[in-house]
């Protein structure tokens, strides 16, 4: 698949800043590019950015609700009712009630947590969810990385004497639910300044409130932020504003004094005793914890994220990590039906969409298939299974700037369920209106999609030559991290690189190994995936190359290296 490298065009304003921050910063005038495309004018703001302070979070109570929310969390606790925590059972949900829980735990013991099966409930608020809290005794549920569009069960958690605190972050239908409070920065009436926190994110906003009207110390809630950095990371919110503060000094906690639990995780990860970063929680996290949710129980997960046993917290590690086994072989499996269906469909190659369904495929990695065919034919997808009787269900995956979830709206009235965000949306309906939907579907993704969004897109920040990329320039762009979307790492161009001694495929010649030069300096590097083009090197041709810089230790020897993303043959 071609892909399309955009070379970042400054401003003539963000010219002058790149100058001016290059020359007050001493930094090289590629660095000074880099920070004026970020936005930053000044040294100072530099200095801000790099240094992010959380100082400068929002006021928990602009967010609409928030003071009824923090009043009745606080009448629950004063009059020791019961309270149940309630989440979604991806990572966003689980570590959610995982930081909800282990908070109120220093608030009241009368405290039960709940995450929906995945199956038998599917996602949200349950009628089963609601039943339990008050079989238990709850009089109060705060509900976490759902709950947006739950207006009838609302009502009936109403009637049955069972209020609820909605802390949600998914995009508001058309009736707001009648909880006790509803908080969702994307409430058309909520005039909250930051827009992209995750479920986790309002979750520690309602935290933060209730410790600002009861005069705890702001430390006391900063030591739950790494499993909001492993939300952050996970459910891909924007890493900039408030999340690019919550992430950064969630992963310095998390380094700093790890629970057992994120030992646990790491240990069986195979990533005990490294500094862990971005990349660690979005590959090595996000995958064991969705496991639990997707092939056992995500209250597995929540199990282990809130327990303080060490010998308990790697045999729960060691449950979720064969939970991951499984939903590799799931996601494998499901990933080549899906393939040997669309390769039978003469027209797959016209259309705009990809929509695919069987009854044998596994509920739980629909979402992961979806992503997979995604990026193998860049068009908005989405996978199906059975659900209950005539009801199949299934998961929604978007490309570049497309909106999936105004696509999936449009074809409302087909649907019996959904939900979701621009990117990446969950949907149900009666199998019988599937070919319906399908059509509909295509023509509205046809007739609103452009020709750029259906081709994937490489953003290069500069194009530099191999003296550059240095280590002054690797600890710059260091000071940038963590990267994630909106603030994405840092990717250059360098062109008419040819062999210098040693270019090679790697791994049964699925990889490629690179020794280049521009003929002045050499630098190795490594491209994943791009074994077949070893010989063209080999043999002297030259190759333009858009990469990111990186560290690479082998043999306690610690150098730089490119990372390279695409290749294109000159």
């Amino acid at each position: 698949m071609d892909i399309n490298w955009n070379i970042r065009k400054l401003t003539a304003e963000e010219e002058q800043s790149a100058e001016r921050l290059s020359t007050e910063l001493e930094i090289s005038p590629i660095a000074g590019r880099i920070l004026a495309g970020r936005g930053i004018r000044t040294a100072a703001e530099a200095r801000a950015y790099i240094r992010p302070s959380l100082d400068s979070l929002h006021d928990p109570f602009l967010m609409r609700d928030m003071g009824l929310a923090v009043d009745r969390l606080c009448r629950a606790i004063d009059n020791h009712e019961r309270i149940m925590v309630y989440g979604d059972y991806d990572v966003d949900g689980t570590t959610a009630v995982a930081l909800m829980y282990s908070f109120l735990k220093t608030q009241t013991d009368n405290l039960v947590y709940y995450i929906p099966d995945r199956y038998t409930e599917g996602y949200g608020i349950s009628t089963k969810g609601i039943d339990t809290a008050k079989e238990k005794g709850c009089t109060l549920v705060i509900a976490l990385d759902c709950g947006i569009k739950a207006v009838d069960k609302m009502d009936y958690a109403n009637r049955i004497g069972v209020d609820f605190i909605i802390c949600d972050h998914h995009t508001p239908g058309d009736i707001t639910p009648r909880a006790v409070a509803v908080l969702n920065m994307k409430r058309a009436d909520c005039l909250y300044p930051y827009k992209e926190l995750s479920g986790c994110g309002v979750g520690f906003k309602l935290v933060q409130a209730y410790a600002q009207r009861k005069g705890i110390d702001p430390k006391e809630i900063y030591r739950l932020l790494p499993l909001l950095a492993m939300s952050i990371a996970s459910d891909v919110v924007p890493l900039t504003g408030e999340n690019r503060i919550l992430a950064y000094y969630g992963l310095r906690a998390l380094n700093a004094s790890p629970s057992v639990g994120v030992q646990a995780i790491m240990q069986v990860a195979g990533i005990a005793g490294k500094t862990v970063n971005m990349n660690d929680l979005v590959f090595k996290f996000g995958p064991r914890i969705n496991a639990a949710g997707r092939i056992k129980s995500g209250a597995e997960a929540v199990r282990l994220l809130i327990t303080d046993d060490a010998e308990a917290a790697l045999q729960f590690a060691r449950d979720i990590d064969s939970y991951n086994q499984d939903r590799r072989n799931y996601d494998t499996k499901t990933t080549e039906e899906a393939l040997e269906q669309l390769q039978k469909d003469p027209m797959n190659s016209e259309k705009f969409t990809t929509v695919v369904y069987s009854p044998q495929w596994h509920k739980g990695v629909v979402g992961i298939a979806a992503s997979r065919l995604t990026e193998t034919f860049y068009r908005p997808t989405i996978v199906l299974t059975a659900g209950e009787e005539d009801v199949i269900s299934g998961s929604a995956r978007s490309v570049s700037d497309f909106d999936i979830y105004t696509a999936i709206d449009s074809c409302r009235d087909l649907l019996t369920n959904f939900g979701g965000h621009k990117f990446a949306a969950g949907l149900s309906m009666r199998k019988s209106d599937l070919p319906e939907f399908k059509r509909r579907f295509e023509e509205y993704v046809a007739s609103h999609i452009t020709p750029e969004q259906l081709c994937p897109t490489l953003d290069i920040e500069a194009e530099v030559e191999l003296s550059d990329m240095n280590w002054k320039m690797y600890k710059i762009l260091q000071c940038l991290e963590p990267f994630g979307p909106g603030n994405e790492r840092p990717l250059f161009l360098c062109r008419h690189l040819i062999n210098n001694r040693n270019t090679r495929a790697v791994s049964e010649g699925k990889h490629l190994h690179l020794d280049l030069t521009d003929r002045v300096v050499a630098m190795d590097g490594i491209a994943f995936g791009q074994g077949d083009k070893a010989s063209h090197l080999q043999n002297g041709n030259a190759v333009d190359i858009c990469f990111y810089l990186e560290e690479n230790s082998f043999q306690g020897r610690t150098t730089l290296q490119m990372n390279a993303q695409d290749i294109k043959i000159v």
